[in-house]
């Protein structure tokens, strides 16, 4: 059973998927704020498309579902905006929101389940092969990826859904899909 708990969000125009890199410059004090707090703490906080409003300003609407971003590197830019490369991680559906005070946008959220380490089926053995030339052509592999990663549905699932150009209404759907095959099945459906 998925476990719940609160989460602050980023909502941001852009979905952030398990295992994806994201770069990010904050300016606000209340995105200022939340990153303070996760460093305090040491957890990560969630980053959900949104629906509903922009990035600055007033609260944004969040998705239902979103990713777990952790902070792997940060810096200073020369406009003295702070600069930070997250990693995603675990998904998650949110319940419901409130926004503190200090306008951050709380959710309640559900983990998603972990995923297996299905293989991927031979009906989806070329999306392998399209995600080996991507690379190839792009002259550079993910880091930590091993050669078994090309075999697991989900590792390929999500690299297609990172690196194909979809929309971000077509990644929002492939976020919310838990089962990797039935998420293969629909970036296959994307590239016909």
């Amino acid at each position: 059973m998925p476990s719940s708990e609160s989460l602050p969000l980023f909502p941001l125009h852009t979905v952030l998927l398990p295992g994806a890199g994201l770069g990010l410059r904050v300016f606000e004090r209340r995105y200022l704020d939340l990153i303070r707090e996760c460093g305090r703490s040491g957890r990560g906080f969630g980053v959900c498309l949104i629906l509903e409003g922009e990035e600055a300003g007033k609260p944004a609407t969040p998705a239902a579902y979103g990713t777990e971003a952790t902070i792997e590197d940060f810096s200073t830019g020369e406009d003295g905006l702070l600069n930070l490369r997250l990693r995603g991680g675990r998904r998650f559906h949110v319940q419901r929101t409130r926004v503190r005070d200090n306008g951050v946008v709380m959710g309640e959220i559900d983990w998603c389940l972990p995923e297996g380490d299905d293989e991927l089926r031979p009906e989806h053995g070329l999306l392998a092969t399209v995600l080996e030339k991507i690379f190839e052509k792009a002259g550079a592999t993910p880091p930590n990826m091993r050669a078994s990663d090309l075999d697991s549905a989900a590792w390929v699932g999500w690299r297609l859904a990172e690196l194909l150009p979809l929309t971000d209404a077509q990644r929002l759907a492939v976020l919310q899909e838990d089962d990797p095959h039935a998420r293969l099945d629909r970036l296959l459906a994307l590239m016909a």
